[in-house]
């Protein structure tokens, strides 16, 4: 069995005041596009994991976000045929700035019992159910 390159992303399950979770939908031209998905994207070498959430939403949303803000919540780990994944996510409920859109197709905020109801990648899936559990 060849081993597959581990890729670290980090993603965030943002949290409005009433409860709903925020999902951004991949853009045309990118890989899973169409599909739904938690913000974040890949850590960069040498850069904590924590820093390139902070960074991957203000680039993604246009929100600042302080670290601690962020809580680790639970990881996906996925192999796809390429690399493997592995994917810290964490919750946040504190941001300052309205959220905008600025490289998704779209943005949705919806209720934990309805994550399931928006096709997502393989390794976003599982997360469903812990969020769905949690709020």
């Amino acid at each position: 069995m060849t081993a597959l390159p581990t890729v670290l992303v980090v993603a965030a399950a943002l949290i409005d005041a009433d409860g709903r979770v925020l999902i951004a939908q991949r853009p045309e031209g990118k890989q899973l596009a169409g599909l739904w998905e938690f913000p974040g994207g890949k850590v960069d070498a040498g850069e904590r994991p924590e820093a390139a959430l902070i960074r991957e939403l203000k680039e993604e949303l246009d929100i600042d976000v302080q670290e601690s803000c962020l809580a680790p919540f639970v990881f996906a780990s996925h192999a796809y045929e390429t690399f493997h994944l592995l994917m810290p996510l964490y919750l946040c409920r504190r941001w300052s700035g309205p959220v905008i859109r600025k490289e998704h197709a779209a943005l949705k905020w919806v209720r934990p019992n309805q994550l399931s109801d928006y096709p997502m990648p393989p390794a976003d899936e599982p997360l469903v159910a812990w969020l769905r559990d949690l709020l």
